[in-house]
Formats: C-alpha cells, sequence, structure tokens
C-alpha cells in the first residue's frame, strides 16, 4: 500500500482508458431485515426504501461512479432513489471536514468515501459510528468476495466490526515513455523489461544506462523524484510505518531501511528529475518528457492521460511488473454513518456498488481496479486493453497478476503523516544534497512531534 495525502486519484474520468465487453448491471442491495437493524426493511425492497429518498453521497477527488454511468443504472433500477454527490477535491480537505462531522455527530452524508489514507483512524477511533458490515444479512457472501486484506483495513484487529466496503484498490507498476525509452536506447518490450524491472536495484541500473545516453533528450531524466521508488518499496517488507501492534515503529522497519536505502541510492545515482508529485512541475513532465517513469497504480494512467492529453496516445506503456514484488498504492471504501438519515436505503446502495457485475464496470468503463476479488478475476477484467497505453497492450493481464500477489503490513492511523514527514526529507536528499543519515533522523524527529 501507498499513501498520498494530497489527491487520492486521477481528476478526470478514464472511460476511454480500457476496452472491454459490456457487462448487465444486477438488482441493488440487500433485500430482508428488520428496519432498525443495519439493514434494508423486508418490505422495502432491493433498494432500501419504497419512499422517495435523496442520498447524499460524500466523496473526494473521482470515485468515478458517475462517469462508469452507475447513477443513472441505479435510478432505473430503484426509480424513488437521487443521488446527490457532496464531492471535494482533495482528500485531505476531505478527511478534516469528516473529522470535524464525526466529532459534532452532524452533518454527515448518508454514505461516506473513506481513502486508504486515513481508514486506520476511523476503524480505532470511529467504528463505533459507522454501520458494521459485519452484521448485515449477507455480510458472509460480501467477506468472501473481496481481497481479504482489503476487508481487513476496514475491520477492527478483532475482525468484529467493518466499517465500509471497498471501492478498489491500486496494484502498482511502472508507467514509462516508450519513445523516450527508444531514444535511449533502453529495452521496451514486456519480456525485457520483466527482467529489468524485476528489482528495485535492476530499476536503478537501468536509470543509470538512460541518464548516460548520448541519445535521450539533455533536459530528460529516468524517473520523476526517488520517493517513487521508496514509497513503492516500503511498503514490500514485513512491516512499513507499523509494528505488528499497529503502533508505528519507524526506526524498527525492515520497509523502511530497504527502501530508504534504495531511494537514497537512487540520489547518489542522479538518476531522478527530483519533481514532487502533484506539483505543477510535476505535471506538465508528463507532456515534456522530463522524466521517462514513474510508480504507477491503476489509476495513475488516468492521471497522465489528462496531463499528457491527446499527444501522449502511445507513448506511453505499462512495465509488466512490480519491480520487489506487488504492491498496492491507493483504494476506498465506502461507509454509511450511523447518523444517516436514510440509512437502510445508503446500505443497499454501497452494497449494490461493491457487487462484482459493478466493480467490472468501474474497471471496463473508468479504469479502476476492483476490490472485489470475484470481479478481478472476471476474464473481461484481465481481457481489457489499451489504445492510449501500448497502444493494445493487455493492461488488464498484467495488473491483474501484480493484484492477486498483493499482501499488506500492519498499518495505522499516522501512516500518511509519516509518509509526508519521511518523503520530505528524501527530497532534501534528492534536491540539496542533505546527508541521508542526517535526512533520516530529521525524519525521525518529525515522526515523533506527529505521533507523540
Amino acid at each position: 500500500m501507498r499513501l498520498n495525502n494530497t489527491r487520492r486519484r486521477a481528476m478526470a474520468s478514464v472511460a476511454a482508458l480500457v476496452t472491454a465487453g459490456t457487462l448487465a448491471l444486477t438488482g441493488c442491495g440487500s433485500d430482508n431485515s428488520d428496519s432498525n437493524s443495519a439493514a434494508p426493511a423486508a418490505d422495502a425492497g432491493p433498494c432500501g426504501t419504497k419512499d422517495n429518498v435523496t442520498l447524499n453521497v460524500g466523496l473526494f477527488g473521482t470515485f468515478g461512479f458517475k462517469e462508469a454511468g452507475l447513477w443513472d443504472k441505479y435510478h432505473q433500477v430503484c426509480p424513488n432513489i437521487t443521488i446527490k454527490e457532496n464531492d471535494v477535491e482533495q482528500s485531505g480537505d476531505y478527511w478534516t471536514k469528516l473529522k470535524t462531522r464525526l466529532a459534532s455527530g452532524s452533518g454527515l452524508d448518508d454514505v461516506q468515501g473513506l481513502e486508504i489514507g486515513f481508514i486506520g483512524d476511523v476503524v480505532k477511533n470511529h467504528a463505533d459510528q459507522f454501520v458494521n458490515f459485519n452484521e448485515v444479512p449477507n455480510a458472509a457472501a460480501d467477506k468472501a468476495e473481496f481481497y481479504p486484506w482489503k476487508w481487513d483495513m476496514a475491520s477492527t484487529s478483532d475482525g468484529a466490526k467493518t466499517v465500509g466496503l471497498g471501492t478498489d484498490i491500486g496494484p502498482e507498476s511502472i508507467c514509462f515513455r516508450k519513445d523516450l525509452f527508444e531514444k535511449a536506447g533502453l529495452p521496451t518490450d514486456d519480456a525485457t523489461l520483466a527482467k529489468e524491472f524485476a528489482t528495485w536495484d535492476g530499476v536503478i541500473e537501468l536509470g543509470k544506462k538512460y541518464e548516460a545516453s548520448a541519445t535521450k533528450p539533455a533536459d530528460s531524466h529516468f524517473i520523476d523524484s526517488v520517493n517513487s521508488i521508496f514509497n513503492g518499496a516500503v511498503y514490500q517488507g514485513t512491516e512499513a510505518y507499523d509494528n505488528s501492534s499497529n503502533e508505528p515503529d519507524v526506526a524498527n522497519s525492515d520497509g523502511v531501511k530497504s527502501a530508504w536505502a534504495l531511494a537514497t541510492k537512487a540520489a547518489d545515482a542522479k538518476i531522478s528529475a527530483g519533481l514532487p508529485q502533484w506539483q505543477d512541475a510535476w505535471n506538465k513532465g508528463f507532456a515534456s518528457g522530463s522524466f521517462a517513469a514513474l510508480s504507477c497504480p491503476t489509476w495513475m494512467m488516468g492521471y497522465i492521460t489528462s496531463q499528457a492529453g491527446d499527444a501522449g496516445k502511445g507513448k506511453w506503456a505499462v512495465a509488466p511488473v512490480t519491480p520487489g514484488g506487488s504492491a498496492n498504492w491507493g483504494g476506498s471504501w465506502l461507509g454509511v454513518p450511523k447518523a444517516s438519515k436514510n440509512q437502510a436505503a445508503a446500505i443497499a446502495l454501497v452494497e449494490w456498488l461493491s457487487t462484482k457485475e459493478n466493480q467490472v464496470t468501474m474497471w471496463t468503463n473508468g479504469g479502476h481496479w476492483p476490490s472485489n476479488q470475484a470481479a478481478a478475476e472476471d476474464p473481461t477484467v484481465g481481457a481489457a486493453t489499451s489504445d492510449y497505453f501500448g497502444p493494445g497492450q493487455n493492461i488488464g493481464k498484467i495488473y491483474g497478476e501484480i493484484a492477486k500477489n498483493i499482501t499488506i503490513p500492519p498499518t495505522g492511523q499516522f501512516d500518511t503523516q509519516i509518509q509526508t514527514a519521511v518523503n520530505a526529507q528524501l527530497t532534501n536528499v534528492e534536491t540539496k544534497g542533505t546527508n541521508p543519515d542526517d535526512a533520516f533522523k530529521s525524519a525521525l524527529d518529525a515522526i515523533k512531534q506527529i505521533t507523540g
């Protein structure tokens, strides 16, 4: 897993990103239970209520439900339900507002998006304020369909409470500029890159070759920043920012030590453009070619298309491997606050969105990889190709192989803030020449202030 406290995903629809068959949608929600429990009533139908209801859905960034056509489809099967999105662009701003509303117990939407960067805080400190999806009638069926680690991340340590159902995950690879690789004399075929990119050391060595090339553009560097390497590698250890007790323990983490060594090695090799993510210079780099590669979860493909535009079509490709083994960056859940005025209808909507059929649609129509494992294993998902990436590259197969091998080390409520502190110090190493040991000590000092 990798966290991002600025943006959750691409801020534009990627409906044209993948090409696959069209799937039919199923009916919505649960169909039995007492009206006072955390489930729709038996006489309310599959939509949770027969009354005309407006469901307020609090989201951040672009979740893609509207863009994939699911709001319109839901209204067809549940014509009495109107969905109103209350969207905040930045996930950090959204989380600040949500925490304030959780503290006051008022102003909450019927459905709230829960990002991977703050799901640990919600589980630890606010689980009692959300509907427990372990108590809905089809909870066992829901749990059986999801990636186990995805379900567990939204559950308390004893497994008794689950605060939401997963929307997507972010299996991660490397996206690269095929044209720039070719100019630099680097390989671009899947078979060779699968070997060259098998380890992060291999990535760094390929980066050295890129930087040494006399034929690459003079103002182009291999990777966007060394944080791409650190953030991709840190969750490949047995521990990342937290120990087995889910308490922060950065100084003793094998994942942090290994990722820090790799990132500082990359900084010393000077293979990076030194561009912090989400800033203007980084955004422009997708089109200008100031960097030729970056860590790339599925949703990053949508961000690339939005920044590189039509001129980037056919230039970008996806490496068929995650260096060092599979890894995840991003993904969210949908939770239903107990304070929801339309709780049964909200549960029905969340369950409908999490079904296999609809998560397949979210991939084929929007580029969001399913957190429903049954959906991820559907042949339609695996057969997806892209006219933009490759072109015609079998991105469904590439990301499917990565997704099925993802494992997640312990996570906690401070992971996002810790990662921000570490990344800031890596940027100092990369752009200011700060001694790596001094930078790591500074990171630990900052983390101590964060965790108390």
